[in-house]
């Protein structure tokens, strides 16, 4: 771990010492918009990225127990006050900590939601804004909603204090502190749209989902309940779940699997009967752990797809936006990315998996190199660029994406530039 990466945990865990023990402080009470785990009952872990000028703020998110970070942060403006830039749940507990940040650089005055599609990051942020009554609401561009395409304000966004953000971004009211660019691809019943927003100060590139890099150990709101890495941890449904600290890395290994290509070449589902008569040998068939539920046969070799996945901590593309989303418009992509990458940053804080992420420009540019028929930007020694991930993990999404097009749901890739 680098010198950078232990100062992070170690601020992160003085911050923890601020973080509410009280659980009625974690709850979340409108889960039931956004059904996923954990449900009404969400912790929250603050982190000091730049002193005194950029805070994460992470909470568990995510399907059953595969679940992953997801992000806020908060950066403190030169004349006093904060952005926030795509809200979490705004849980008693979250609140006591911005609010910590409120009475040493001032109160919140802009929040940024950087997405249209994103319905986890969207959902949070009528709730956020009713929480800090003065601050401005800015969003990207092309917002909708499903089944029915409503009025934000019917999304409980505060009508008369949320804009546009200006496709010009000299034009927002930050811009003598911030550049941004917007992405936004037309998927014909909604768009998918990212606004990489650069702190010029400190050198920070946020983004939202476009970019991950994926650590080899849990991240730090992870540890605060370990139930969901422990029961990834095991073998079969027969294995006691054991609390320890390679139970931890290994079930975080294998969540960062599932949750990356929903189905990795390296697990296997077990039949029907197989899973039952396991189910009566089961050690604990409790609720908590699903009635001894445990489908799942990892091969030997998992190991080795998480590494490859890992890639030394390199940014890369997710695959299900390598494969569904960002060649429905690869020149406007590219485009994109060649913008952001003229910028001066050094880190990178996105809203998921790791943060901050130790990158240059090169390297981000790089991570869209799938999307060329002969890569424009060189591969580095570390082999971050290009295609970097196993072919044989996108199988399962690859069949989905040509399931989608057979009935019509979503078109074919377009052709690579």
């Amino acid at each position: 771990m680098n010198a950078r990466k232990r100062k992070s945990r170690v601020q992160s865990q003085e911050q923890w010492m601020n973080s509410s023990t009280h659980s009625r402080d974690w709850s979340w009470p409108f889960w039931p918009a956004l059904p996923l785990y954990p449900y009404g009952r969400r912790r929250t872990v603050c982190r000091e990225i730049v002193k005194d000028t950029i805070w994460t703020f992470d909470q568990p998110h995510g399907i059953l127990y595969t679940i992953v970070p997801i992000r806020m942060t908060v950066v403190k403006l030169e004349a006093g006050g904060l952005l926030v830039y795509a809200p979490v749940a705004p849980t008693t507990e979250c609140i006591q900590l911005v609010n910590e940040l409120v009475v040493k650089h001032g109160d919140v005055k802009y929040i940024i939601l950087p997405t249209s599609s994103g319905l986890e990051h969207k959902v949070f942020v009528g709730p956020f804004a009713r929480r800090f009554s003065q601050a401005l609401v800015l969003v990207a561009p092309h917002q909708w909603s499903f089944p029915f395409n409503l009025p934000l304000s019917w999304l409980g966004f505060p009508q008369k204090r949320t804009q546009v953000l200006p496709e010009d971004c000299s034009q927002a009211p930050f811009a003598d502190e911030f550049d941004y660019a917007m992405l936004n691809i037309n998927l014909g019943r909604g768009s998918f749209a990212e606004v990489a927003l650069l702190h010029k100060r400190s050198r920070t590139l946020l983004l939202t989902d476009s970019i991950l890099s994926v650590p080899e150990d849990p991240p730090d709101i992870m540890q605060l309940d370990p139930y969901p890495l422990l029961f990834h941890a095991r073998d079969n449904a027969l294995q006691v779940i054991e609390n320890n600290e390679v139970n931890r890395r290994q079930g975080w290994q294998r969540i960062s699997l599932f949750a990356i290509y929903f189905r990795p070449s390296v697990v296997e589902i077990a039949g029907l009967r197989q899973i039952f008569r396991d189910v009566l040998k089961a050690p604990d068939c409790s609720r908590k752990a699903y009635f001894g539920l445990f489908p799942f046969q990892w091969q030997e070799n998992w190991k080795q797809s998480f590494d490859v996945l890992r890639g030394n901590g390199r940014p890369f593309v997710a695959p299900i936006l390598q494969t569904l989303i960002l060649p429905q418009a690869p020149r406007e992509v590219l485009n994109w990315a060649d913008k952001v990458a003229t910028w001066n940053f050094q880190q990178i804080i996105s809203c998921h998996f790791d943060s901050p992420i130790e990158a240059s420009p090169h390297q981000f540019r790089q991570a869209f190199t799938f999307l060329e028929k002969q890569p424009s930007v060189s591969q580095d020694s570390s082999g971050s660029g290009g295609y970097p991930l196993l072919e044989e993990d996108f199988r399962f999404i690859k069949e989905l994406e040509a399931s989608l097009v057979r009935r019509g749901i979503a078109t074919p890739a377009k052709e690579k530039v």
